[in-house]
């Protein structure tokens, strides 16, 4: 080792002292404290250059791109006319919101109202009296209606029920169509337990039973072992974060700063919110052109030593699509990252696909590769709204959820999603309406849905004009057109009474099938009304002259700053609060 080790010293020393002359050359007649500040100087100079140029959270096309248009945006004429149009546009969307009211309660009532009062001020309710919220009121069949009117209309409830006094409760339609709403749905345990609260178990035993039960009952579902956990949440957003949480907090145990989650384009805008809350990078890769699906080959090229999650959609919420499940779960397997599944959407119509004579591939935790599922008890499920799940395959992921601050004055503070109080009614709902509904009641509904989309898509094939996205196997028909602007006929639809969901990159619509949905005749009507629409469409195809949300995606698809964009959507949020009705 020793011959080795000179042998290195006289090959490498002469180029040292090379460096050194050369060093000493540069610095000859300065000063050492001119030394010292040139030294400093040039390592500032070089680091800033370094973080310029290679920044983790953005690149360098974005962020030259943001700081030109804040820059733009800082010119008085142009910030002027900026104001003015958000101006505009906030007073715009208030007033679309006002107009379906009569006015606001901006301050307690000095007395509280007498049940009757409160009853009769309801039963008043500008919606209630037009007779939007009748029990035949088409409304109902959508999905239409507000949270307490159900409860008024149909008698339900009685007049001391906390389901009327609290004005919380929120079936869905589908339960109301299919006749599971009924005096003694279990829907009605909301009211049982509405002031029960999951944080204090020991004071409510049989909350903390039902969440549990209901998040065992979804494992079984997915296929886990005795070892695969999870939680309840409050919807599939927060069952997304928790997962991104726990994978972030994974990597940065493991030494990673800036962890990184690779995900499809078509993945859900949580996983963005995510990676915005949680300081995290994230890789969005393109779909192939033919099938839809996220390109593996692109996902396993962007692979690198900060990735802390993989995530596929089964199915995506644009265009109903189910990634290449099996071939993540092998990346994922092969690289030692954690693979996350998606299933907001469709946690309560894969499961049963197969017993329902629909099978899919495989995309649950019969993958060795998959170690997390989020799926989604209020949509499919039937509960009501503000419940989800989030599937570990083991605790050692759930444990890197939970949060827990032992040196609190107030005592340890340990909860294990983000609420601390949450609402044991929801949870009570939705064990009940689990239990009520039952194995043989999902395989039956998934039936129905899934016959009635596949019935669709193929209707929308056969038109002329209409292109399907990919090949969906679930309950949500991507479309489009190679031959028009889709925009319009969303328009038209819309003012048949349809309300269709517009996407964009590319533009589309796409529709959820629902229970609604397989109602005899529903299906052919909108087939029927889609085709109609075409053709009117088609006797003047290039006619770009559209409105309504479609006129709102095209103009945010030309704006070349995003932040702009989303400056503009923020608007729409802050006029869902506005109470200042003139």
């Amino acid at each position: 080792m020793a011959k080795v080790l000179d042998v290195v010293t006289g090959q490498v020393t002469p180029y040292l002292d090379v460096v050194k002359d050369k060093i000493n050359s540069l610095c000859a007649g300065l000063e050492p404290w001119q030394v010292v500040v040139y030294t400093c100087g040039g390592t500032l100079v070089f680091v800033t250059v370094k973080n310029i140029l290679f920044n983790e959270e953005q690149t360098l096309k974005n962020r030259t791109k943001s700081s030109f248009f804040r820059y733009l945006k800082m010119i008085p004429i142009v910030k002027r006319k900026i104001a003015e149009e958000k101006n505009k546009m906030l007073s715009d969307m208030e007033a679309s919101f006002h107009k379906s009211v009569d006015g606001y309660q901006k301050a307690l009532p000095a007395t509280g109202l007498k049940m009757l009062l409160l009853r009769i001020f309801l039963r008043t309710s500008p919606l209630i009296v037009t007779g939007r919220f009748s029990p035949t009121s088409p409304l109902i069949d959508t999905g239409r209606f507000s949270p307490t009117s159900p409860l008024i209309v149909t008698s339900r409830s009685s007049t001391t029920s906390p389901l009327i006094v609290t004005g919380s409760f929120s079936p869905t339609s589908s339960l109301i169509v299919t006749g599971w709403f009924s005096p003694t749905s279990p829907l009605i345990t909301y009211g049982l337990f509405a002031w029960s609260n999951p944080l204090h178990p020991d004071v409510f035993p049989d909350v903390r039973k039902m969440e549990a039960e209901v998040v065992r009952m979804c494992c079984t579902m997915f296929n886990g072992d005795e070892q695969t956990c999870g939680t309840m949440t409050s919807g599939g957003t927060e069952s997304i974060l928790l997962a991104c949480l726990t994978y972030r907090n994974i990597a940065r145990d493991n030494g990673v700063n800036f962890p990184e989650m690779i995900v499809p384009v078509t993945v859900h805008a949580s996983f963005d919110k995510a990676a915005s809350y949680f300081r995290m990078k994230i890789t969005h890769i393109p779909l192939d052109k033919v099938t839809g699906k996220v390109d593996i080959k692109a996902m396993r090229r962007a692979i690198n030593k900060n990735t802390c999650m993989l995530v596929g959609s089964a199915p995506g919420f644009p265009h109903g699509i189910i990634d290449d499940i099996e071939e993540i779960a092998a990346l994922g397997k092969k690289y030692n990252i954690p693979v996350h599944v998606d299933s907001c959407l469709g946690g309560f119509l894969v499961p049963f696909m197969e017993k329902a004579g629909y099978p899919i591939p495989t995309v649950d935790f019969r993958l060795p590769g998959v170690t997390s599922i989020s799926a989604d008890t209020h949509k499919y499920g039937f509960a009501p709204k503000g419940s989800s799940v989030i599937l570990y395959r083991n605790p050692d992921f759930r444990q890197k959820q939970f949060f827990v601050q032992p040196e609190w004055p107030g005592g340890i503070y340990a909860t294990s999603t983000t609420g601390g109080s949450r609402a044991g009614a929801i949870i009570a709902a939705c064990w009940a309406t689990m239990m009520h509904i039952g194995l043989d009641g999902y395989v039956e509904s998934t039936r129905k849905i899934i016959k009635t989309a596949r019935y669709i898509a193929k209707g929308l094939r056969e038109i002329e004009g209409m292109v399907v996205y990919g090949e969906p196997l679930m309950s949500v028909v991507g479309m489009g057109s190679d031959r028009f602007n889709i925009f319009r006929l969303a328009d038209i639809l819309t003012s048949r009474g349809y309300n269709l969901n517009a996407l964009q990159y590319p533009d589309s619509l796409h529709l959820c099938c629902t229970l609604v949905h397989t109602k005899e005749g529903v299906a052919d009507k909108f087939l029927s009304d889609v085709r109609n629409s075409v053709e009117e469409i088609l006797q003047d195809p290039q006619d770009h002259a559209i409105g309504g949300m479609g006129a709102i995606y095209g103009m945010a698809q030309s704006i070349p700053d995003k932040k702009m964009v989303g400056e503009l959507a923020g608007c729409y949020l802050e006029a869902m609060y506005s109470t200042n009705k003139e």
